[in-house]
């Protein structure tokens, strides 16, 4: 729209008002008319809705403040300006249109070149908002869209640096996706417990999930002879073998002192990849945490990797009917794992073994 080709809409009961107004307008502007509020009301909604409302304040019935409130209360002509056409010329008058939520007010009998005036300037304000509200959306959408990308970069780029760490354990990708719908799963779950809530924000959960597959990132410095040993692994090896939780974590921490500034991700997957071994008992690796010590992240991701792990096919061993690994689930309450993730497990045990169905392994396979 240019300001010329505007469209003023003039709302008065006088005839002579309108004639007058009409033909001062006429050759600026397409004009409408209305003689009453219900009128003005219906041409407004039965079209494009105007860009500027010229609205007399006395008429009878529906008055002038009626009929902008009514404006005002449509979303299609809520931002339409309007200004107020009086014979009331106190200033406590024009404060309380203004007051109102008119953008101008003139006064009768008009002044034909302050009435072109003040709606050239008004409309030329319209036009300048209506450029800005575009640019603003415009702007909205791009960056709605470069943080979708930079959301996808972000997800490819966490799943490829965990793939080439779980290749190294003849592991699949569809373990990541497995292990990252079991935690998110689990968090969605204890969200519902008051208990858990304030750890569990829709954000908290899908910074766990995300972190999710890099638990095993320290597994590339594990050297090949024991990271694909297929037997047992004697004590010395298995002491080696425990290593990738602390390897993970001196990676992601690293990670961090290179962002320069602190990352909740990375905050996040430090936590999954460091102690994500970590037992309820205090029995696990590296540090023997015990009970709420452990971070939460990576207490759901304990539960969901051994989950993983009992139904999978690995070089050491083959994979467990879903039934065994719940018992075996079971068995760990309140010693490898807290009682409350285990209990939702169990609650809904069907649902883990829909993802592990859904993303089942192609050719090794997930015992169904």
């Amino acid at each position: 729209m240019s300001a010329e080709s505007a469209t003023v809409l003039i709302v008065d009961d006088a005839p002579e008002c309108l004639s007058v107004l009409g033909e001062l307008l006429q050759p600026h502007y397409r004009v409408r008319v209305a003689n009453s509020g219900p009128t003005a009301l219906r041409l407004a909604a039965a079209g494009p809705p105007p860009d500027l409302v010229l609205l007399d304040m006395m008429m009878p019935g529906m008055d002038g403040r009626a009929t902008f409130a009514r404006l005002r209360a449509d979303p299609a002509t809520a931002e339409v300006p309007v200004i107020f056409v009086t014979a009331m010329s106190e200033i406590k008058d024009e404060l309380s249109g203004l007051e109102a939520g008119a953008v101008d007010y003139i006064t009768k009998p008009i002044v034909p070149q302050l009435v072109l005036a003040r709606v050239r300037i008004q409309l030329e304000l319209k036009l300048a908002r209506d450029r800005l509200n575009v640019q603003n959306r415009w702007l909205e959408r791009e960056v709605a869209r470069r943080m979708e990308e930079n959301d996808l970069t972000q997800r490819v780029a966490i799943h490829a640096l965990a793939r080439l760490a779980e290749m190294r354990d003849m592991e699949t990708g569809n373990h990541l996706l497995r292990t990252q719908g079991y935690v998110q799963l689990l968090g969605r779950l204890l969200q519902r417990d008051p208990s858990f809530r304030p750890q569990l924000s829709d954000y908290d959960i899908d910074l766990m999930a995300r972190s999710a597959p890099l638990h095993d990132i320290g597994k590339v410095g594990i050297p090949d002879r024991i990271l694909l040993k297929p037997g047992k692994l004697d004590a010395a090896e298995w002491d080696i073998m425990r290593t990738h939780a602390r390897l993970g974590e001196e990676a992601i921490a690293q990670a961090e002192r290179d962002a320069g500034r602190p990352l909740d991700f990375l905050a996040c997957a430090k936590d999954v990849a460091g102690h994500h071994h970590e037992r309820w008992d205090g029995k696990g690796y590296p540090d023997g945490l015990a009970g709420e010590a452990i971070p939460l992240s990576a207490r759901l991701m304990a539960l969901a990797d051994v989950f993983d792990a009992l139904i999978s096919c690995r070089c050491y061993k083959p994979a467990l009917a879903f039934e065994a690994a719940r018992g075996l689930i079971e068995a760990g309450r309140g010693s490898q794992f807290q009682p409350e993730l285990v209990d939702a497990f169990l609650a809904h045990f069907d649902d883990f073994v829909a993802i592990a169905l859904c993303y089942a392994d192609k050719v090794e396979g997930v015992e169904g």
